[in-house]
C-alpha cells in the first residue's frame, strides 16, 4: 500500500467519523450526550485539518471547537432546569 493509497483510507476513515458523530449528536435525546458527540465531531474535524496540513486551524479547532464550545454548553446545561413555567 503505498502513501497515496493510505491517504484515501485515512480520509474516508475520517469522513465516516465525521457522519457518525454528526448523526449521533443529532439523535442523542440526552443534551450531554449530543454536547459529547459533538465534541467528538470536532476533534475528528480538527484531525481532520491536521491530515490535510493545516496544523494552525486544526489547534484552533481542537481548542475553541472542542474544548471551549463544549465547556460553554455543558455548563448552560447545568444552569437550566426540566421544569416548564405556566405562566
Amino acid at each position: 500500500m503505498n502513501f497515496e493509497e493510505l491517504f484515501w483510507v485515512l480520509q474516508a476513515m475520517v469522513g465516516l467519523g465525521l457522519l457518525i458523530a454528526a448523526i449521533a449528536a443529532v439523535r442523542f435525546k440526552n443534551l450531554v450526550s449530543a454536547v459529547i458527540a459533538m465534541a467528538v465531531f470536532s476533534l475528528i474535524l480538527s484531525l481532520e485539518f491536521y491530515i490535510l496540513q493545516a496544523p494552525d486551524v486544526a489547534i484552533a479547532e481542537a481548542g475553541v471547537g472542542a474544548c471551549l464550545t463544549t465547556a460553554m454548553y455543558l455548563l448552560a446545561i447545568k444552569k437550566t432546569t426540566d421544569e416548564e413555567v405556566i405562566e
